[in-house]
């Protein structure tokens, strides 16, 4: 079952998702009243969440003044990868001892939306759909503050640089797949080794693409060639 979440969580909640999938892009400025406006609530609930978010660095600036999109700081990826397989795994281990027929549905549901989203061509909604899906699934360990760690390294994560790369969504689809299975066979151990190899495949393509696009404007080899 879902937890109960404040007006504030849930506007908190809907940000998070904005800017991962990056319909809110790095640096964007983030305004109270339109927020409030879109989501048919009054600015105090926007601005606690606002609050939250700064706390943890998805946000920079003052909330009464008016808060932006934090900029990707790519030198903290690599610790924030191994920070997300120790909390991740941990989280996907405690949903698999806790799910529910009705979780898994609701999951093959999200999975779906994610693989619809990329089939229809739509960026930012598979960003999104992605976003919904691994929060949901986590959600389900009852794992609170691991999970709220977890929300903070997704600050700090360049998902919407990993989620441009030629063929990845597709994989990443197929990888949830992996999970999924897992997930309805009660198999903890194939569960986190899943989600293990579903978050370093997005890092190691983004760190290829990076090495690629560097040795192409040094006017070098590319790693490939050497």
């Amino acid at each position: 079952m879902m937890q109960f979440r404040t007006k504030e969580e849930q506007v908190a909640d809907f940000l998070r998702e904005g800017i991962i999938s990056g319909r809110y892009p790095r640096g964007a400025r983030l305004k109270q009243q339109e927020i409030a406006t879109m989501l048919n609530t009054s600015i105090t609930p926007v601005r606690e969440a606002l609050k939250l978010l700064a706390a943890e660095g998805y946000v920079l600036g003052d909330s009464y003044r008016g808060a932006t999109v934090a900029p990707f700081d790519i030198e903290a990826s690599s610790e924030v990868q191994s920070l997300r397989i120790l909390l991740e795994t941990q989280l996907v281990k405690g949903a698999v001892e806790r799910v529910t027929g009705e979780d898994i549905a609701e999951l093959k549901v999200l999975a779906g939306e994610f693989a619809g989203a990329f089939d229809a061509g739509d960026n930012e909604a598979t960003r999104a759909a992605n976003y919904r899906f691994h929060h949901r699934l986590f959600e389900i360990a009852a794992m609170p503050q691991t999970l709220h760690f977890v929300q903070i390294l997704w600050a700090r994560y360049p998902f919407d640089l990993i989620n441009r790369l030629s063929g990845r969504v597709s994989r990443a689809a197929d990888e949830h797949d992996e999970m999924l299975a897992a997930l309805i066979a009660g198999d903890s151990a194939a569960a986190m080794l899943a989600t293990r190899r579903h978050i370093e495949a997005g890092y190691d393509e983004l760190r290829r693409s990076v090495a690629l696009d560097a040795a192409s404007a040094r006017g070098g080899p590319t790693p490939r060639e050497n």
